[in-house]
């Protein structure tokens, strides 16, 4: 077998297709999560605050030099800054995109137990007739 066709049959098995979709599906999830955090949730939270979009939030580490008017003044400047705001905004992406995938995973196992791992019903005791001819088929064989 060839290298291209052992590649084909590796690409085409189930377990690879999905895996590909998945990631194709996170990346997209991933980017409509970090849009709704920066540019809905961010500002009203900033808003509440007072201090605007609380993504562009940052402290100004150099006290030689004036504070920079915005986050990107001071990536600009190319001074010492933490960018508090852009930290925490990452980190609410990350919590809600962890948030989410719990939840598909955990909605996922609960259908696998009720529909695929369901344990198959007792079979009933075979009626008290049957038993008896079976003990006679048994009792003739062994003679």
């Amino acid at each position: 077998m060839g290298l291209i066709q052992e590649f084909q049959k590796f690409a085409m098995r189930g377990n690879v297709v999905d895996m590909a979709v998945g990631i194709i599906m996170g990346g997209a999830f991933g980017k409509i999560v970090a849009s709704f955090v920066g540019d809905i949730l961010m500002p009203v939270v900033g808003s509440f605050t007072g201090k605007g979009s609380l993504g562009s939030q940052f402290l100004w580490l150099d006290p030689e030099v004036e504070k920079p008017a915005s986050l990107a003044a001071a990536r600009e400047a190319g001074g010492p800054y933490i960018a508090w705001g852009a930290f925490v905004q990452t980190t609410i992406d990350f919590l809600i995109i962890a948030i989410s995938i719990f939840l598909v995973v955990k909605l996922m196992n609960r259908i696998q137990e009720e529909f695929v791992n369901k344990p198959e019903a007792e079979k009933p005791a075979p009626p008290e007739d049957i038993l008896l001819l079976r003990e006679i088929r048994d009792a003739l064989k062994k003679e």
